[in-house]
């Protein structure tokens, strides 16, 4: 006699679970242990050495595919690496450690006249242009961050007195496309505010784990003008002039939640 649904589905939730609590330490190198309730997330590792040298921590992972690093108060920063695989990963395996919140300080590229270089992008909503969320959802279900913990992050930039701008971010797993005129065309039409590799997929792998999660985007470049390409060096140049600022923000964000924000609560449908 087959098993019914519902435990099946349990059993399901066990398995990865135990795979997740594996794989976490496996493949940042930090004991699970040492992760706190709130997780910043990066792409970069200049963000992982700048929070260690902060709080005067130790940066696990070297040689693994991630690196992390806690401040030993209840806030953890990984480098999870570039792309919605990757995206995927970090936000399945981080179900061993079920953080309070996630926040992924990302950078994007600048689809709107009114979004230029150093602009910070509290997204509302991601288009699923990359596929990877396609394994765990159903494309008619939005990719959304928890509107309790942005709400939170905007608060903590009104009170810097810091401007930011809120719109649709296109996610996507192509890196080179910025000379097709195809795909520039249709993102003219879908009206986003930005494009990037990452936020519609830590949304949406969130939602699936019951994760609250969120992104604050800064925009890097300007891809659908010539001059606005990303190089090696105009990246240096953003990375000097805002990252400090994109990752002090996080950090306030992610300090002050847990004794000054709402509960955040994740409901499953």
């Amino acid at each position: 006699m087959s098993q019914p649904i519902d435990n099946k589905i349990e059993a399901s939730k066990i398995d990865r679970l135990e795979i997740a609590k594996s794989w976490l330490p496996r493949y940042t190198g930090m004991p699970i242990e040492e992760f706190g309730d709130y997780i910043l997330l990066t792409n970069f590792s200049h963000y992982v050495d700048q929070f260690a040298t902060r709080f005067g921590c130790k940066i696990y992972g070297e040689g693994k595919p991630m690196q992390a690093s806690s401040n030993g108060e209840g806030l953890t920063i990984v480098n999870f690496g570039i792309g919605s695989a990757n995206a995927a990963t970090i936000m399945d395996i981080l179900m061993a450690r079920m953080p309070e919140a996630v926040l992924f300080l990302g950078k994007c590229g600048g689809l709107k006249d009114s979004t230029e270089i150093g602009h910070f992008i509290l997204p509302i909503a991601a288009i699923r242009g990359e596929g990877t969320s396609d394994d765990y959802f159903p494309s008619e279900v939005p990719a959304l961050p928890s509107f309790k913990l942005h709400k939170f992050v905007s608060d903590c930039m009104v009170e810097r007195e810091l401007e930011y701008r809120t719109g649709v971010i296109y996610t996507t797993n192509r890196r080179l496309w910025e000379h097709d005129e195809e795909f520039r065309e249709k993102l003219n039409r879908l009206t986003c505010i930005g494009i990037d590799m990452e936020t519609a997929t830590l949304f949406i792998v969130g939602h699936y784990n019951s994760i609250s999660r969120g992104a604050l985007l800064l925009v890097s470049d300007v891809p659908t003008t010539p001059e606005g390409v990303k190089t090696e060096e105009s990246d240096a140049e953003v990375t000097s002039r805002w990252v400090d600022l994109h990752l002090e923000i996080g950090i306030q964000a992610m300090t002050d939640i847990g004794t000054r924000g709402e509960q955040i609560r994740h409901f499953r449908y």
